[in-house]
């Protein structure tokens, strides 16, 4: 497949064979308006008689209503008696005039004020409940910060070769790969009476661990390997648990208030990736890798100081985690089940051979970490640099999936694969100009050239993985969707990795190490042309029925980490 760009490894698997990319759906926001009734006043027949002279008569709008005078009558013994209502009925007749007189900025206030009076974000009521959702996907975005120190880390205070370097990487991808096992752990097992938000608190927790270990302890590249997977472990888990808390919130809502949602996450990622872009680069080259470490640290107590955000009904009943752990023969009897069910939903020939598609589409091999090196020790590419080109292709990313949205979802699935794969592939090719130096020979300089490429082999990467994510969601079944769509997933994510892992071996066979680059462009080639191997096997993708093709689409917004 084409490499990816020239950014750096990420402790989250990239989602497509170019770059891992943040997207978010279209979202509608539906201004609402209140319409008041007038106001009705209520008189009683008892102590409060006098004051009813007091009041202006509106024939039309009051109404007479007899209530006991009796002492115990709850009604009376409330704070809401008759003269307290009195001052409501003005106060709401009040308001009334006020919002005929200004109702046109009332209505404006109602695009970012809901119903219930809080400020709304694409639609969305900003609750604490949602708060919390958006600052747990703001979290997973702003992680990327440290994605360039962990290469300059690897690469420089640990002198690795590139070959290491791919190895550790998709070693640390392995968290991603069991995605649907932590769903069934939070589901069935809740810690201290929660199954969200406890679990949420210790991600933020085991994330902190992992990174303050980066930036204090660590000096070997075992140490490295397993703090990073200990982060990206944390990172995967919190992305499951917050996946099942928008499901369960946008479970019963129109199709429009389910986009809003989605696009608050994917806004919040979206500006958490961006953010940290900016300042990977320049951190790194300013104050070096532990600091930005130690920066990384504290962001995951972000995901457990919000968890007490997350509105959760506690479990009742303690011996639950022990029923469960002793063997409960309902809990036992049930897990068996539902993995038969998944086995028998994956056996399927519609639902297999799809899969082994986009398992070997995914599991070409890749030359990031061997461009990395290049970029670095032979161009001298620095931390800012790379951090802006990071930036770049962030924004690319979206504009791929405009291109998609725009353009793209209405074809087949078979043209995009077969289109986007020989397109990249090609466009994969032009990084052996910057390689043997020929773009110096055309007057464009390896900064302006590395930018360009990047830029643009990331806009094709989006859009040529968006299938992927449309492909996955026709093949799951009814009644099973999110299950079956993580494991497609997890799958996709191990092709990403088993790719990740040849590409070190070729590195390794071709003999390019961090300071011998002979045979890179020869790496490279191999690589390009190998992500065609996977085009015969097009058959294998179900047909393309016309008439189902927009209802498919919108489940392109789940996520796929």
């Amino acid at each position: 497949m084409a490499p990816q760009s020239l950014s750096s490894i990420s402790i989250v698997p990239s989602r497509n064979p170019i770059l891992s990319s943040l997207s978010f759906p279209p979202f509608h926001s539906h201004p609402q308006v209140r319409y008041r009734k007038p106001p009705v006043h209520i008189t009683v027949s008892h102590r409060r008689r006098a004051r009813r002279k007091h009041c202006r008569k509106r024939k039309d709008m009051s109404v007479s209503l007899p209530i006991s005078s009796r002492e115990s009558e709850p009604f009376l013994d409330s704070k809401n008696s008759a003269g307290n209502g009195d001052i409501l009925a003005k106060e709401i007749e009040r308001e009334t005039n006020t919002s005929t007189s200004s109702g046109g900025i009332s209505r404006k206030k109602n695009r970012y004020i809901g119903s219930t009076g809080r400020l709304k974000c694409f639609g969305v009521d900003l609750s604490p409940d949602n708060v919390a959702v958006a600052m747990v996907y703001f979290v997973q975005g702003v992680l990327g910060l440290s994605r360039l120190a962990v290469s300059f880390y690897l690469k420089d205070d640990l002198h690795l070769d590139p070959a290491e370097t791919a190895v550790i990487s998709g070693f640390s991808a392995l968290p991603w790969l069991v995605k649907p096992l932590y769903g069934f752990i939070s589901d069935s097992i809740p810690l201290f009476g929660y199954r969200r938000r406890s679990y949420l608190f210790l991600s933020g927790l085991l994330g902190a661990f992992s990174w303050s270990l980066m930036a204090t302890f660590v000096d070997s590249k075992y140490g490295a390997a397993f703090c990073i997977l200990l982060g990206s472990l944390s990172v995967a888990f919190s992305d499951v648990v917050v996946d099942s808390m928008v499901v369960e919130r946008a479970r019963g809502e129109s199709q429009s208030m389910s986009g809003s949602l989605q696009s608050l996450c994917w806004g919040s990622s979206a500006f958490g990736g961006i953010v940290s872009s900016y300042f990977s680069g320049s951190l790194v080259d300013a104050y070096g890798v532990r600091f930005v470490f130690g920066v990384t640290a504290l962001l995951p107590l972000i995901t457990s100081a919000v968890a007490v955000l997350v509105k959760e009904q506690r479990v009742l009943g303690p011996a639950r985690v022990q029923n469960v752990l002793l063997g409960n023969p309902s809990f036992v009897e049930s897990s068996r089940e539902s993995i038969i069910q998944l086995w028998k939903a994956v056996r399927q020939p519609n639902v297999f051979l799809p899969t082994v598609f986009i398992f070997l589409w995914q599991a070409t091999p890749q030359s990031d970490s061997a461009m990395f090196y290049f970029t670095t020790n032979k161009l001298g590419f620095t931390p800012e640099f790379l951090g802006r080109v990071k930036l770049g292709t962030s924004v690319a990313s979206l504009v791929g999936v405009g291109l998609y949205n725009g353009f793209l979802k209405n074809v087949p699935l078979r043209k995009i694969f077969l289109a986007t794969t020989i397109i990249g592939t090609a466009l994969g090719m032009t990084q052996v100009f910057l390689v043997t130096g020929l773009n110096r020979q055309f007057g464009i300089s390896d900064e302006w050239f590395a930018i360009g490429d990047s830029l643009i082999l990331t806009v094709l990467g989006q859009a040529s993985f968006m299938p992927v994510l449309v492909l996955a969601a026709k093949l799951c079944p009814e009644g099973m969707e999110a299950t079956l769509f993580a494991t497609l997933m997890s799958i996709s994510n191990g092709g990403s990795v088993v790719g990740g892992l040849i590409g070190a071996g070729l590195t390794q066979i071709f003999g390019v190490t961090k300071d011998k680059f002979d045979s890179l462009a020869t790496l490279i080639i191999l690589c390009n042309l190998s992500s065609l191997l996977p085009l015969p096997l097009l058959g294998l993708l179900p047909p393309d029925d016309p008439n189902t093709v927009s209802k498919e689409n919108v489940d392109i917004e789940m996520k796929s980490n």
